[in-house]
């Protein structure tokens, strides 16, 4: 019994640091989130924080797992396993609308720019994964004839950019997912990696 209430607590204690470092990471960048300011987010002192993790990349690279193991999930977890890939990418847009309403640092850290240097071996292939499974999408598109000629990576990036744009307003509460402007910006975005009519 004693061994296992540490065990809870420090399970719980690495939880609350992920989850204050996902916002923190979110709203004020790799560089302005200090261990400082997470520790006195989360009311724990600042040596908790490395009995946990090895420091700040440490723990950068497990929140951003995290995230981009959420974004595998938006892209895989809907039915349209047979749907022509135009209309895979606008479900997974609309997924993605939903979850920056829902979890607005999760889609943020996802569609924004990572912090490179920062990232381990288990980081970058993450992201790697998930720009993959986008990627996969698109190439699938290229393949049917809907996406244009190109790279299916570069048009994947155009897509995840303009997608991000609405997905930002979302995460801001400035849209909803329902509102007009997004489906807009989410037409937007298959046209500009769509094969000209």
């Amino acid at each position: 019994m004693t061994s296992t209430n540490p065990t809870r607590r420090g399970a719980a204690t690495r939880e609350r640091l992920l989850r204050a470092a996902l916002d923190l990471f979110a709203s004020h960048g790799f560089h302005g989130t200090t261990t400082a300011l997470l520790a006195s987010r989360t009311g724990l002192a600042e040596g908790t924080i490395y009995r946990h993790f090895t420091g700040k990349d440490a723990l950068y690279n497990a929140v951003m797992r995290r995230v981009w193991e959420r974004g595998e999930e938006l892209m895989t977890e809907g039915p349209e396993g047979r749907l022509p890939a135009v209309d895979r990418l606008r479900s997974v847009a609309g997924r993605l609308m939903l979850e920056a309403r829902g979890a607005p640092a999760i889609v943020r850290l996802l569609l924004g720019p990572a912090e490179m240097p920062a990232l381990d071996p288990s980081g970058r292939q993450a992201a790697d994964r998930f720009r993959h499974a986008v990627a996969g999408v698109v190439a699938l598109g290229k393949q049917e004839g809907a996406i244009r000629p190109g790279t299916a990576d570069l048009w994947a990036s155009i897509w995840l950019v303009v997608v991000g744009l609405a997905a930002e307003r979302v995460a801001q509460g400035v849209w909803t997912p329902e509102h007009p402007n997004v489906g807009l910006t989410i037409e937007a975005a298959l046209a500009a990696i769509g094969k000209a009519g």
